[in-house]
């Protein structure tokens, strides 16, 4: 199968604006008669409830959280990118498109892209109208600061907090929808099973995890906004709810999931203090505005970091990537703060860990500015560390962040499913192999408030609304097949914990499949996934009922499904014999140990379909076409 992502032709300029007039649409009397479903409730899910509200569709949305306050876009730190040209540096549209795609290491669609760009700009007037406190200078516009794989400021933010604030601004717009009627808000439900009616997508199966009852919802179409999977390495950055649940339940049901491989390992995270840690905590790239990186020139020089003189620290990106230095991409520093580490040179507790330095910044700025830029994050990393970082440079160490692959979605943001559209970082839109900071929230927003209201509309204008309702056999059938889950898992009753199964298949991840893979490491992987899988369903001790509050039962439902997805994540990191972005294969590497990407057989969209657990699922691929940014050999230096 040659995959289809119905991208349009012509001019890239005026691609979506062609698009959107080319689209179907439903008339405003008719928008009441449809019914959307929407999962999650973060900057994606929440922005298009919201949007879809204010249209006037009937929107049910979905979060597992007592609240969509708590969605994971919460934690988001930086900032968020758009196109707005004010600090009058040389930045553009088709600059931020040029530098996305360079980014993602030339692994994502030009046209998604494209219009991510255009788009941008038009999420920075919503926010603001919305009265997101952004930054500003001493004239009152908006600020901007620099962000890693850009060497302009487009980065506009709200100190370490940006995600907090933006998700404020998408949950007062979801509020005000709630309060009109147009959207039913559904909290404490995590979603155990999409429910497909010949083919097409018409509801979910859900969990209220307050009383243990399984719930049915049908609708028109279903959106998936539920964010990614990087806990599949048990420690990440991540919120510990964040799974790879949902979109699981849909690849189960037929939607292909693509480049799963392609995951992001962040190079500015407080390093790991112990081995029962529960996850890691991310320091905002933007740090690196004003931190430098180093690390000591001596293997093993235990000093403290204020008596190693200027001549003995090595400032390694500045002196590897002298014309991006500290904000290099998130990929290459990670793998060069890994390589210090590994040459013997890393701090701290077990040497896992480099120095981000900000006295150089407070001597010039002084440490009233840094405290105003960045005055939250600080805080937090003393409180983590007991460390004032204003006196003594931060500890850094690279950590699982984000997920660029996801379910594979064509320009609509639909799957192959009919019906089913995926939204944020669910998707494998627009990042390719890597994500350049600050645009994780450029995306979300996008495809919530500014693609799916559009392209969703397209899709309605063919379907008569309310065919299919919650009496259906499919609804029926999916509810069995939960309990049947729900009720094995409980019966189990085995002497291992849910937790000590997650952390051995998260460990076998990261040193097998995380900064770097070899064939070796991931056939190893590929070999061991299944054996641990086979043990959790034989030896896993979940207590209490499916009839209550269990969250012992919902961590063993998202470990099982993180059991499976594991071993597709392996298999597509195998089969693509390259390095690129995220995907670092040691065997290949230029001398200078960059990343060798090749273009000749790799250049396309890995989509797996999925053929039942323990069987090699079929890869499908999309090619990929660069006419606006040539393939060339991707260099910061």
């Amino acid at each position: 199968m040659i995959l289809d992502g119905k991208c349009p032709t012509g001019p890239i300029e005026q691609t979506w604006d062609k698009h959107r007039f080319d689209l179907k649409l439903v008339n405003p009397a008719n928008k009441r008669k449809y019914s959307v479903i929407v999962v999650g409730t973060g900057l994606a899910g929440g922005a298009a409830a919201a949007s879809l509200g204010e249209l006037g569709y009937n929107v049910q949305a979905f979060c597992y959280q007592d609240s969509p306050r708590r969605a994971h876009s919460i934690a988001a730190q930086g900032g968020i990118n758009a196109a707005k040209a004010y600090p009058n540096d040389g930045d553009s549209i088709y600059r931020l498109f040029y530098d996305t795609i360079k980014g993602g290491d030339f692994r994502a669609r030009e046209a998604d892209v494209w219009r991510l760009a255009q788009v941008s700009n038009n999420i920075i007037d919503q926010c603001v109208a919305q009265g997101i406190p952004f930054a500003r200078d001493y004239a009152g516009y908006l600020d901007n600061r620099s962000f890693g794989g850009a060497q302009v400021s487009r980065t506009f933010y709200a100190r370490g907090q940006t995600g907090q604030q933006l998700l404020l601004g998408a949950y007062s717009a979801l509020s005000r929808q709630i309060k009109a009627g147009t959207v039913k808000m559904y909290n404490r439900r995590e979603m155990l099973d999409l429910v497909v009616v010949d083919g097409v997508a018409r509801g979910i199966t859900v969990r209220n995890l307050v009383t243990g009852a399984l719930e049915s919802y049908a609708a028109d179409a279903v959106c998936l906004c539920t964010g990614g999977y990087v806990n599949v390495f048990y420690l990440s950055t991540n919120a510990m709810g964040c799974s790879v649940t949902a979109n699981w339940k849909a690849h189960k049901k037929g939607a292909l999931f693509a480049n799963p491989c392609y995951t992001q390992i962040h190079p500015t995270c407080i390093p790991q203090a112990g081995d029962y840690q529960s996850k890691l905590t991310l320091m905002s790239e933007s740090l690196r505005n004003d931190g430098r990186c180093w690390a000591p020139k001596k293997k093993g020089d235990t000093r403290p970091p204020n008596q190693i003189p200027e001549e003995d620290r090595d400032y390694y990106l500045e002196r590897k990537y002298p014309s991006f230095g500290n904000l290099a991409p998130r990929d290459i520093a990670s793998r060069a703060a890994k390589e210090q580490c590994d040459e013997g040179r890393g701090v701290g507790p077990g040497g896992r860990g480099v120095y981000l330095d900000f006295a150089d910044s407070i001597k010039r700025l002084s440490e009233d500015t840094i405290r105003e830029r960045y005055g939250n994050l600080f805080e937090m990393y003393e409180k983590i560390t007991d460390e004032n970082a204003y006196k003594s440079p931060m500890r850094i160490y690279p950590a699982p962040h984000y997920s660029m692959g996801g379910l594979w979605v064509d320009y609509n943001l639909m799957s192959n499913v009919p019906g089913l559209f995926v939204l944020g970082e669910a998707n494998f839109s627009v990042h390719g192999a890597n994500r350049l900071g600050a645009s994780a929230l450029m995306q979300g927003l996008a495809d919530g408030y500014f693609v799916i209201p559009y392209t969703i509309g397209g899709y309605l204008a063919t379907v008569k609304p309310g065919q299919v309702k919650e009496d259906h056999a499919e609804f029926k059938k999916s509810m069995e097949d939960v309990n049947k889950d729900v009720n094995k898992l409980l019966s189990i009753n085995g002497k291992r914990t849910v937790t000590d199964f997650m952390r051995e298949l998260g460990t076998m991840m990261w040193e097998n499949c995380g900064m770097a893979r070899t064939k070796e490491s991931l056939e190893a992987n590929i070999k061991k996934i299944p054996a641990l899988r086979e043990e959790f369903w034989k030896n896993v001790k979940v207590s209490g009922s499916g009839a209550d509050l269990n969250q012992q039962l919902e961590n063993a439902g998202r470990t099982a499904d993180f059991l499976e997805f594991g071993e597709l994540l392996c298999r597509d990191a195998l089969h693509r014999n390259e390095s690129c972005g995220g995907h670092f294969r040691s065997e290949y590497q230029y001398d200078d140990g960059e990343a060798k990407r090749d273009d000749v057989n790799y250049c396309y969209v890995g989509a797996w379909e999925f053929k039942g657990v323990g069987v090699e699922p079929e890869l499908h691929k999309e090619p990929l076409k660069f006419e606006n940014v040539h393939l060339a050999v991707r260099s910061y230096k």
